[in-house]
């Protein structure tokens, strides 16, 4: 029989009762949802590309189970270990961006895919959990050691990843990993004037990028005039929610996933609200509102400085791309094409986010362990 109890210093058994079992729950709850999603969205589109029904379903189930394997394993490490395993993965990533430019294939404009071993990777997706780390650590190091200058470390390196996603070009992505990265400069202790300066600079960019990237025009337009393809998709999914209403048509009833392209993708969220109503919607909200409120509320009380950067970081990434996704399919937002976290299909998205929440729980629980240590 297995000995789960405080006193059994096994490493399953610290790990059991140091880990953060709500995050843990709602985490396998989210990717539950997920299949229960693609199970009923991506039949329609495995027939367009002339596949059996449930082509994309055994391949999101193995994602699936390959991603709750690395968040236990990446929840098990010691925060030096991550720090490790984040600045080792900077460098293979970032070799990985350099190349996506000159070997991925372009999909609808953008050149954000590469094929290694017959799988398709955006190596974009794994960029972002892995950047916060290392600035978190750099932030940190920074504030210890007078003579190192992290923050300008940290500085230069956001330069160069934001400029490969730029030269891609991931707009979303470039905008997603700023405000982040932004946020953390922040907490770092970022004068004020220099945050002005920052947010004046940020919508210059942003005016910058409208005359620059037409596909980023593009977006801007159709969410503005409405007269364009995306415009029909973001027509549909209203309508998806319209005939969703409260309680939804049922299981495999909806009609969205006939119309459109990404409605796997996208679009999921439209598909659980047309099928599901608007209590799944409400669910999923309020699942993601659990991790970031508890890790926000981690963070507040946390006296390590590398540990706050590091779960305010992956907090607002989880919650921001969450938003973006939401937020476009309900037409709040200009449409972009970034995934719901965990419950939209593909590898890299749920093994990136999946890398995001093993983090998050190693972080979370190696100060949890330190603290159980300290009151033995």
């Amino acid at each position: 029989m297995v000995n789960l109890s405080r006193r059994n210093h096994s490493a399953f058994s610290k790990w059991l009762w140091t880990v953060d079992k709500v995050i843990l729950f709602v985490s396998l709850a989210l990717l539950t949802i997920g299949i229960i999603l693609d199970v009923t969205a991506s039949p329609a589109v495995a027939r367009t590309i002339h596949v059996d029904d449930f082509w994309f379903v055994r391949k999101q189930v193995f994602y699936v189970i390959a991603s709750v394997v690395v968040i236990f394993v990446l929840s098990m490490f010691r925060l030096k270990t991550i720090r490790q395993i984040s600045i080792a993965g900077f460098v293979v990533v970032g070799f990985l961006l350099v190349l996506t430019l000159f070997f991925g294939f372009e999909t609808k404009g953008a050149r954000r895919w590469m094929s290694i071993f017959g799988f398709s990777m955006q190596a974009s997706e794994f960029m972002k959990p892995i950047f916060i780390i290392v600035t978190a650590w750099l932030l940190d190091c920074g504030k210890k050691y007078d003579y190192f200058p992290g923050m300008w470390i940290s500085i230069l390196l956001f330069g160069a990843v934001a400029g490969l996603l730029l030269l891609q070009p991931d707009v979303g992505m470039t905008l997603l990993v700023t405000a982040v990265f932004g946020l953390q400069l922040f907490l770092a202790g970022l004068p004020i004037w220099i945050v002005s300066i920052g947010v004046i600079g940020g919508l210059g960019g942003l005016v910058l990028l409208y005359f620059t990237f037409p596909h980023f025009h593009a977006r801007v337009d159709q969410f503005l005039y409405g007269s364009n393809e995306t415009s029909y998709q973001i027509n549909k999914a209203m309508q998806a929610f319209q005939n969703g209403n409260l309680v939804g048509k049922g299981p495999g009833e909806g009609t969205v996933k006939l119309n459109i392209p990404d409605a796997h993708t996208d679009f999921v969220f439209a598909v659980a609200g047309e099928e599901y109503g608007v209590w799944l919607c409400l669910i999923i909200i309020i699942l993601f509102s659990v991790i970031i409120i508890r890790t926000l509320r981690a963070a507040l009380r946390e006296t390590n400085l590398f540990v706050m950067y590091a779960e305010v970081g992956l907090a607002a990434s989880l919650g921001l791309q969450a938003f973006v996704n939401m937020a476009s399919s309900l037409h709040i937002i200009p449409t972009k094409g970034m995934t719901l976290p965990f419950i939209s299909y593909g590898g890299s998205s749920l093994l990136a986010s999946a890398i995001e929440i093993g983090m998050l729980l190693a972080i979370t629980r190696q100060n949890t362990a330190s603290e159980d240590k300290d009151m033995e």
